[in-house]
C-alpha cells in the first residue's frame, strides 16, 4: 500500500517547489481576480519563505460568489438533479482528489506546516472518504408517508435548505471542510466557502477538482479573505440561507449575531474545546494510555480542538504518568514537514508562537511547574525562520488557572492530579467547552457511568481520536451545535416539508 514514505524528504521538497499555486478566485465555475487585483503572500511555516501570492477577495467578491450560488441554486441543475446523477460527479470529483493525492499534501505541508506523512496518510484519507461517503448517501436518502388515514395522503420531504456559507480553519483545512462542502452539496445544496487565511489556496485547489469532476457553475464557489471582513458579509447576507462554521466561540457568537441581525438564517457552529483526558488506576494498559496522551497533545502541534489539553490523572498513578510523557516527548520533537520521519512540524505561523508563549508565561504565573518544553525551537539552516515549538508539558496545574480552562491550541499539556473518580468528572466538567473527552478504565460499568456524567459531544474510552463517519461529531456548551459526519449532518442542509393531500 503507498504511504508518504515512499518518496524521501528531498523527492517531497522538489514536488512542492513545483506546485502550480491558484491565483484567483474561482466564482461561478471561472477563475477570476479578487476586486481591484488584490493579493496577500503566502508564507510557508517551515521556512518563512513567500511562497505564493494569495487572491483576496472582498465583501464585493462575496456578493459576486452569493450571486453565483443563488442563480445555481434556483435556476441550475444542481438541485433539479437526480440525486444518482449528483453522486456519479461526486465520485468523479473523489478519483481526481485521489489522482492528485501528492500534490494536495505537499500544499497542506506548506501553508500550515502539517508533517507529510499526515497530510498524505491522515488528511487526505479523511477528505477521500468523506466525497465518497455522501456521494453514496446522495441517492439513498428515502422520503416518508405518513399515515394518515384513507382520504388523505401526507408526504414529508427533505429539501434542499439553498445557499450555504462554509467557513473552515487552518488546522484540518480539507477534513474539515469536506465534513460541511460534501453533505450539502449531497442534498443539492449550493455553496460559498471561505477558507482559513493560512490555508486558502488548497481549497481552491479542490473546487478547481470538483469543476473538471462536472459540478455545474456556481456550486462550489471559493473566496479568500479577511474573516472579520468576508465573514460578516456571509453572516448577514440575505441570500444566504445557511451558515455552517469551525472555528473560535468568540466568532460563532458573531454568527448567531449576524443571523439575528439579517434573516434569521440557520447557523451550525464547531467551536473550542478543551478536552479532559482521563486515566484511572486501572486503565487496562497504562503503557497506552500515556501513548496515547503524548500522541493526542502533539499531534498536528497541538492545534486541535479535540486535543486532549487536560490529563486528568488518579494521584495513584500520577508520577508514572509523568516519568512516562518525559519519555515519549522525545519522539516528537519539531521537525522538517516535508520530511516523511516527522511527526510533529511547526505551528501554523509566527502569530502562533506568540500566542502559545503567552499562554505558557501564564502557566508560569499561575504557580504550575514546567516538566519539559516550553520555548520556540531553532532548527537552523534554511529552517531556522520557521514557527517551531517545543513539545511542552505543565504539571501541578490548577483546574481553575488559565492553562486548565483557556484555549492554546498549541503542543501544551496541563496535568491535573484527582483523588477518585467523582473528582476527576467535576474537573472534567469545569469548562465553559464541551466538545471532546477521554476516559481510561477497565471496568465496564464505571465506563458507562463516567462517559454518561462527562458533558461532552464525543467521549472516547481507552482510545482517543477515534471514529468513523457514520457516526456524529459535535460539541455540547460553548463547543457549538449540530453535529458533522454521519446521516445527522444531512440534518443542516436540509428542510422538512409536509405535503398534505386531501383524496
Amino acid at each position: 500500500m503507498a504511504t508518504a514514505a515512499d518518496r524521501s524528504a528531498s523527492e517531497w521538497t522538489a514536488l512542492a517547489d513545483a506546485i502550480r499555486w491558484p491565483d484567483q478566485l474561482l466564482i461561478d465555475g471561472a477563475d477570476v481576480a479578487a476586486e481591484g487585483g488584490a493579493t496577500v503572500d503566502l508564507v510557508a511555516p517551515r521556512d518563512g519563505r513567500t511562497v505564493a501570492a494569495v487572491p483576496w477577495g472582498s465583501e464585493a467578491d462575496i456578493d459576486r460568489a452569493v450571486a453565483a450560488a443563488r442563480r445555481a441554486f434556483d435556476q441550475g441543475p444542481w438541485p433539479r438533479m437526480r440525486p444518482a446523477e449528483r453522486k456519479r460527479i461526486m465520485l468523479r470529483w473523489v478519483e481526481l482528489i485521489e489522482a492528485n493525492r501528492d500534490e494536495l499534501a505537499a500544499m497542506l505541508s506548506i501553508e500550515m506546516g502539517k508533517p507529510i506523512a499526515d497530510a498524505w496518510g491522515i488528511e487526505l484519507r479523511a477528505v477521500i472518504s468523506t466525497y465518497s461517503w455522501y456521494a453514496e448517501l446522495a441517492d439513498k436518502e428515502l422520503h416518508e408517508v405518513s399515515d394518515v388515514g384513507e382520504d388523505a395522503l401526507a408526504l414529508i420531504t427533505r429539501e434542499p435548505v439553498g445557499v450555504v456559507g462554509v467557513v473552515t480553519p487552518w488546522n484540518f483545512p480539507l477534513t474539515l471542510a469536506a465534513w460541511k462542502i460534501a453533505p450539502a452539496l449531497a442534498v443539492g445544496c449550493t455553496v460559498v466557502h471561505r477558507p482559513a487565511d493560512p490555508t486558502p489556496l488548497s481549497a481552491i485547489r479542490i473546487a478547481e477538482l470538483a469543476r473538471e469532476a462536472g459540478v455545474p457553475d456556481g456550486v462550489l464557489n471559493v473566496v479568500p479573505g479577511r474573516g472579520s471582513v468576508l465573514g460578516r458579509r456571509l453572516g448577514t447576507h440575505p441570500d444566504v440561507d445557511s451558515i455552517a462554521f469551525t472555528g473560535s466561540t468568540d466568532v460563532g457568537r458573531a454568527y448567531l449575531e449576524y443571523a439575528a441581525r439579517s434573516n434569521l438564517k440557520r447557523v451550525w457552529l464547531e467551536l473550542g474545546g478543551k478536552s479532559p483526558n482521563i486515566i484511572l488506576p486501572d486503565a487496562p494498559d497504562l503503557e497506552t494510555a500515556i501513548d496515547t496522551a503524548a500522541w493526542g497533545i502533539f499531534f498536528n502541534s497541538g492545534q486541535m480542538c479535540t486535543a486532549p489539553s487536560r490529563l486528568i490523572v488518579h494521584r495513584e498513578i500520577a508520577e508514572a504518568v509523568r516519568d512516562g510523557l518525559r519519555q515519549r516527548a522525545s519522539a516528537y520533537a519539531p521537525g522538517d514537514p516535508l520530511d516523511p520521519a516527522t511527526r510533529m512540524g511547526p505551528l501554523a505561523s509566527r502569530g502562533r508562537i506568540a500566542e502559545v508563549a503567552q499562554h505558557v508565561r501564564h502557566a508560569h504565573e499561575d504557580g504550575a511547574t514546567l516538566l519539559l518544553g516550553g520555548d520556540r525551537v531553532d532548527l537552523g539552516g534554511d529552517l531556522a525562520a520557521g514557527s517551531y515549538f517545543a513539545p511542552t508539558v505543565f504539571d501541578r496545574v490548577d483546574p481553575s488557572s488559565r492553562l486548565a480552562q483557556e484555549e492554546v491550541f498549541g503542543p501544551v499539556l496541563a496535568i491535573v492530579e484527582v483523588g477518585d473518580e467523582d473528582e476527576a468528572v467535576a474537573v472534567a466538567n469545569r469548562s465553559k467547552y464541551g466538545l471532546a473527552a477521554g476516559l481510561w478504565t477497565a471496568d465496564v460499568s464505571r465506563a458507562h457511568r463516567l462517559s454518561r456524567r462527562i458533558r461532552a459531544g464525543t467521549v472516547w474510552v481507552n482510545c482517543y481520536e477515534e471514529g468513523d463517519l457514520t457516526v456524529p461529531f459535535g460539541g455540547f456548551k460553548q463547543s457549538g451545535n449540530g453535529r458533522d459526519k454521519s446521516r445527522h449532518a444531512l440534518e443542516k442542509y436540509t428542510e422538512l416539508k409536509t405535503t398534505y393531500i386531501a383524496l
